[in-house]
């Protein structure tokens, strides 16, 4: 009887055993997808600001329905043009061009460049940490929104932290295809004139940290109306 007593509890034990096993192989891999997230997040860091999940909070007025050019001038002289596409993403085209008209992007830097990878700029603390003082709607296929626009060469992409609705002011200009983003940061517009002048940024060099070297500095952003 006593050895009977003693193989059920054992069977129990290694029952609770097993459960727990199946419990942390589920967990870990939930874990490993979250570190997934979070190593794309580090190659494209967005504001720190995290936004809660209620839609309505986030959705900001439509104002602009057509698309706009906003021609975009570097402290070193030279220009660029970036299309925006109200009709691809409105809330990250309606939120940049409200930022551009108000000013919000003259004497920021683009703070990390990638050679055929992005240039990201548009952060107030120059760190790939700061923003604004709003988070907007993430329009990509990950958090429920068709967002048609594929990060190609000359894309302009809304850059975010892990919350999926932390995309602030930060942006970023594809230098190549980086269609894995696809889904997942919202596109909105696109470099339609002197993307040699992008290009150009690569000249300043990086750091470890893919920072420039010699800071690559916007002296006014406009609307052209």
């Amino acid at each position: 009887m006593k050895n009977n007593k003693n193989l059920i509890i054992t069977a129990i034990v290694l029952v609770v055993a097993l459960a727990a096993l199946i419990f942390c192989v589920s967990g870990c891999g939930n874990s490993k997808q979250n570190d997934t997230n979070l190593t794309s997040n580090e190659d494209m860091p967005g504001t720190t600001n995290q936004s809660s999940d209620a839609y309505d909070d986030l959705l900001i007025d439509i104002v602009d329905t057509e698309r706009k050019n906003v021609k975009v001038t570097m402290t070193d002289g030279q220009s660029f043009t970036i299309c925006v596409y109200p009709d691809v993403a409105p809330q990250s085209a309606q939120n940049f061009l409200n930022l551009v008209r108000d000013g919000f992007y003259d004497g920021l830097t683009f703070h990390r460049i990638i050679e055929g990878f992005m240039a990201q700029g548009g952060d107030p603390l120059g760190t790939g940490m700061g923003g604004s003082d709003k988070n907007i709607y993430g329009e990509f296929a990950i958090n429920g929104y068709d967002n048609t626009l594929s990060h190609q060469r000359g894309v302009v992409s809304m850059a975010r932290s892990q919350s999926y609705n932390s995309a602030s002011s930060q942006f970023f200009i594809c230098y190549d295809d980086a269609s894995f983003l696809d889904g997942q940061y919202a596109a909105f517009g696109e470099v339609t004139e002197g993307m040699e002048v992008v290009d150009s940024f690569l000249s300043s060099g990086t750091d470890a940290n893919d920072r420039p070297l010699k800071e690559v500095v916007i002296q006014s952003m406009i609307v052209e109306e």
